[in-house]
């Protein structure tokens, strides 16, 4: 079994951005590699992705805007090592999907790699999206 993890990178990334505190920054490399997908579902998230921190804050300020406008609470967060850096987590969050209009409980699953306290990968996979 996986030894589990919560006072890491992604941790506090995660924690950050529901707090909408934008110190969040400077848990990720300025190289950060990252990209959202959706399993079964037609949103489109061909701009969800970047290959550095400014593209990553064009990437954050739309995600507020059209995704996130009434923010999100993070309602599970959990993180096994997978060794040398790299973490897979599950993280579940209830939050009014602006797109949708409508709130909604949503489960992903990130695997991420860390190097010296910043995250430099990120891939998210929104497996449910729960409407209410």
């Amino acid at each position: 079994m996986f030894e589990r993890y919560s006072d890491i990178a992604i941790h506090r990334v995660l924690n950050l951005f529901e707090a909408g505190d934008m110190t969040l920054l400077k848990f990720l490399a300025n190289d950060i590699d990252l990209r959202i997908d959706h399993y079964k579902d037609n949103a489109d998230t061909s701009w969800q992705s970047c290959g550095n921190k400014d593209e990553f804050i064009t990437v954050l300020t739309r995600l507020g805007k059209e995704v996130f406008p009434k923010g999100t609470h993070v309602t599970s967060l959990t993180s096994e090592a997978l060794g040398d850096g790299w973490f897979i987590t599950t993280f579940d969050q209830s939050f009014w999907y602006g797109i949708e209009g409508r709130d909604v409980d949503s489960r992903t699953y990130i695997v991420s790699h860390e190097l010296k306290g910043q995250v430099d990968y990120f891939r998210e996979n929104v497996t449910t999206m729960v409407y209410r």
